[in-house]
């Protein structure tokens, strides 16, 4: 199943997406058009978020960075999201700011000292963020720090959750990013340097996950400089495509 959360008649709610991704079925049966919806980042409040760097080998050979263990992990807050078809600020002196398209897995039950191979049995779904990058304010590639990483709305999310029971794979997928209609990141997610179970027990080892905490694994080769008023387009296989428009910040 996919679903979305959505703001809906003063409301906010869950729906499932029907026809699609075309239509959205409310709780009471109801079907609005999903274009008609306000969508909101598919998040419950309170989890924590997750992010990697440098978990494509494709993107640490383009950056020229050999593999390096542990994984890169930092933490992301609630202020950074912005659901499916939001608006994202392009700081005036932002001009080496890039979007980086991420599969998002999200914990749906509590996860401490998991093995790998049992790892995915913890995943409640999977979604899709595109986690917008600003070199001018890097410093460090191994310490990626709050100007780049934590800038409101810069980490739009969704537009569905799909369900785990329904995914398959996660290391089969291919993801893309285009923006104003042209691609600039292709990739496949078999080439994570750390799979999503092999995150999900790297952390589970010194911290228990929750149900909602979401894992944002990573992104592929492909470093492309955007302007305000660019259009982006965050495609997964199996979930659909995450939309997102950059504006210049006041």
């Amino acid at each position: 199943m996919k679903r979305a959360r959505i703001a809906h008649d003063g409301r906010i709610v869950w729906t499932e997406a029907i026809e699609n991704g075309t239509a959205l079925r409310l709780p009471d049966g109801e079907t609005i058009a999903a274009a008609d919806a306000i969508f909101l980042p598919p998040v419950t409040p309170g989890a924590t978020i997750f992010a990697l760097g440098l978990n494509y080998a494709s993107h640490r050979a383009e950056l020229g960075f050999k593999a390096k263990e542990p994984p890169l992990v930092f933490l992301k807050g609630p202020n950074t999201l912005v659901g499916h078809r939001g608006t994202t600020p392009r700081p005036a002196d932002g001009n080496q700011m890039h979007p980086e398209c991420e599969l998002v897995a999200i914990i749906g039950t509590p996860a401490r000292r998991v093995p790998a191979e049992r790892a995915l049995s913890y995943v409640a779904g999977y979604t899709i963020a595109c986690d917008y990058a600003i070199r001018e304010y890097l410093e460090n590639y191994y310490r990626p720090n709050l100007r780049v990483k934590n800038r409101d709305a810069t980490t739009p999310l969704g537009p569905f959750v799909v369900d785990a029971a329904d995914f398959g794979d996660p290391q089969n997928l291919q993801i893309a990013t285009r923006v104003n209609g042209q691609v600039v990141q292709k990739g496949t997610t078999a080439d994570m340097v750390q799979s999503v179970a092999d995150l999900i027990a790297y952390l589970s080892e010194f911290m228990t996950l929750m149900p909602g905490d979401m894992i944002l694994t990573g992104t592929p080769e492909g470093v492309h400089f955007c302007a305000a008023g660019d259009s982006v387009e965050c495609e997964i296989e199996g979930i659909g495509m995450l939309e997102n428009r950059l504006v210049a910040a006041p």
